[in-house]
Formats: C-alpha cells, sequence, structure tokens
C-alpha cells in the first residue's frame, strides 16, 4: 500500500445465520473501516433485522446445515479462499474463520472465544449429544478438528479479545498473548421509558446460555412475566434445545425469537429489568444494551458478567441456582428505577466509539 492511499480491509466471520453479539460486532466494525465482510451462510433476514443492509458482504458459498459438517464445511471454506491480493489488512472473527490467516496476512485475529466444545466445555458437549454413537463421533471430530485449531493459531499475526475472561482462555489453550477491547455498543442508540412489567432475556437458545433455568425460576414466580428473544442459526445444536425450551412452557413466559434492532429498544426501554444466565459467558454484550436503556441486570456470578455489571450498583451478581435468581428477582422487583443513572452511565464505559478507536490504533489505521 502506497502512502495516501486508504487501507482496504477485509474482515472474515463464520457465518450469518442469526442475531448474536459476535455478527453486531463485525457489522459495527465493517460500517466503520469501510471493510468488507467475508463469510459462508448469509441470512439477509438477521442482517436486515441489525440494520446492517449498507454493509458489503461476500459469500464464499453454503455449508451443510448439520453438526459437526456445517463447522467442517466453512473450515475448508475459509482455508482454500485466497483474496490476498484484494485487501492490504486482514480480520478474522469466529471460530472457523480464522483458518484463511496462512494465506492472508497481515492479519488481527478478534478471538470471541477459543471453541468452548474443543476445550473449557468439551465434557459438557460431549455429554449433551444424545446416543453413544453421536458421541463417538463428537470425540472423533474434537479429536481431530482442535489439532489443526491449534495449528492455524501459528498463522496469527495479533489477537484482539473481547474480556479478560477470554483472555485467559486463549492463553491457556493456544498459550498466546492478547489485547482486550471489549465488544461495541452503541450506548446512544437505547432510551428508558420506564419499569413496565415483565423482566427482559435476551440471548442465543443454546443450553450453555441456560435459559431453561430462567423459565423453571419463573415457573415459580407466577406474579412476574418473562419475555425471552433469541434465536440460532440453521445447523446448530439449539434446535433440539428449542423444543425442550417450549415444552410445558409457562404462561408467564414467552419466547420471541428473533425481533430486529428497533423491536429490541423498544423492549429495553420498557421491561422492568434484564435477567442472563449464560454458563461463564465469554463477555456479554446484551447487560450491557440493558444497562444503556437504564435497566437493572440480573446475571449469573461468573465469566464476562464479573467485569460488566456492578453487583449492587447496576444490578445482582448470584450463584446460577433457581433459589438465588428467585431473590434477587424479588430484591430487584421492588425498586427497578433505582439502578437507572448508575446503569446508563456504566454502559457509557463500553460505546462503540471506543471500541472503534481501539480497533484502529492496533491495525495502525489513522483515527
Amino acid at each position: 500500500m502506497r502512502t495516501g492511499e486508504v487501507m482496504k480491509i477485509a474482515i472474515f466471520h463464520d457465518f450469518f445465520g442469526t442475531i448474536g453479539g459476535g455478527e453486531k460486532l463485525v457489522l459495527t466494525l465493517a460500517r466503520a473501516l469501510g471493510a468488507d465482510v467475508i463469510t459462508t451462510d448469509i441470512d439477509a433476514d438477521s442482517i436486515t433485522k441489525m440494520g446492517f443492509d449498507d454493509v458489503s458482504i461476500i459469500s464464499l458459498g453454503e455449508t451443510i446445515k448439520l453438526p459437526p459438517f456445517k463447522q467442517i464445511v466453512a473450515t475448508l471454506k475459509f482455508a482454500r479462499c485466497d483474496f490476498s491480493k484484494d485487501y492490504d489488512f486482514f480480520i478474522f472473527s469466529g471460530n472457523w474463520a480464522h483458518y484463511a490467516a496462512r494465506k492472508h496476512r497481515s492479519n488481527l485475529w478478534y478471538c470471541h472465544t477459543p471453541v468452548r466444545a474443543f476445550y473449557d466445555l468439551r465434557h459438557h458437549f460431549a455429554g449433551r449429544q444424545p446416543t453413544p454413537f453421536h458421541r463417538i463421533i463428537f470425540r472423533i471430530w474434537v479429536g481431530i478438528h482442535s489439532h489443526f485449531d491449534k495449528k492455524s493459531i501459528e498463522d496469527i499475526d495479533k489477537i484482539v479479545t473481547n474480556s479478560k475472561n477470554t483472555q485467559e482462555r486463549i492463553k491457556k489453550f493456544h498459550k498466546r498473548d492478547s489485547k482486550v477491547i471489549h465488544p461495541p455498543v452503541s450506548t446512544e442508540g437505547f432510551k428508558y421509558r420506564g419499569n413496565r412489567d415483565f423482566w427482559l432475556s435476551v440471548a442465543r437458545l443454546y443450553p450453555e446460555k441456560r435459559v431453561d433455568l430462567q423459565i423453571e425460576v419463573f415457573r415459580r414466580l407466577p406474579d412476574e412475566r418473562l419475555k425471552i428473544v433469541g434465536g440460532y442459526s440453521e445447523g446448530d445444536h439449539a434446535k433440539r434445545n428449542l423444543k425442550v425450551l417450549l415444552k410445558d412452557l409457562p404462561d408467564n413466559v414467552e419466547i420471541l425469537g428473533s425481533v430486529s434492532e428497533d423491536e429490541l429498544k423498544e423492549l429495553y426501554a420498557d421491561c422492568k429489568a434484564f435477567i442472563t444466565t449464560a454458563m461463564d459467558e465469554d463477555f456479554g454484550m446484551t447487560p450491557v444494551e440493558a444497562m444503556a436503556a437504564g435497566k437493572p441486570v440480573l446475571a449469573t456470578e461468573e465469566g464476562g458478567y464479573l467485569e460488566t455489571v456492578i453487583d449492587g450498583v447496576t444490578g445482582k451478581l448470584v450463584e446460577p441456582t433457581a433459589d438465588a435468581l428467585i431473590n434477587a428477582i424479588k430484591e430487584i422487583s421492588k425498586e427497578p428505577q433505582k439502578y437507572k443513572e448508575a446503569c446508563i452511565e456504566r454502559a457509557k464505559e463500553f460505546d462503540a466509539s471506543i471500541f472503534i478507536e481501539r480497533m484502529k490504533e492496533e491495525m495502525g489505521v489513522p483515527p
């Protein structure tokens, strides 16, 4: 790249099959940098709902919508592609996109987390397989693919990650240093409109998000209401979980599925408070979004929640048990409005403008 020329940037991301924090991060960064996004599956409806129709997205082709073949196909597509002559700098996001790193330098990997099925949640995922045959297939896939996962990291020049929690995982499993740059939340887009009569939960409907625990909690609190927003990518492991969640759903719990960004902001503006229970969450953008709307957050005392929620100030951090969550819901419900100002101020510390500025510094892009 000659002096005075604009740096051409490509961002590789696994797939766009649903609305999630990783997808919002990539699209926010692409818009700010004028970058192209290179991916596999594209759910145009999800892109529209997130409000990023203006971002240029290139597909390498569809995957097979059946795990683990979806993940294997994505890995092969990224490993085989070659855009090395088309761009000056490359960013990788997700679990499979970084297999393109060997052909694409200089580069940076924004690591949301090392593949949890390969590392810290390996036994959890194995135990969740429906039959002994599925468990055998799972172990074979993990054994082979995790080897190549470790090898692919050798082609990464620099690693940025979303939290100290994930930073520790990267050090433990990949033996690499990384820099923490918290994910972006456009805080000015959220508003407080009062504390109405429902709690809000926003999460991909995967088992490790423990939405089933939330449903059980509200089953025991018939005077409270819960609205759950979230979907899943086709070919992931959540479809079977959704059937379980929908079975015998109590009358005071409603699963809304995926909603547009505007609809989500309306729910944040009106909800009484926010609940999130993911297992050792990497970072968690939704608690920050809720706080930006002035709403207290009830979160399990683990993972990235420890880096965003201030216990007793912007909400409550409790053990991941039904009893602990029930007690906290009762306490927060008494005066949810008292957390408003502290929540809004806390959310500003994670504003998108800070994320973009720090990412540009890491890439050497002029402000």
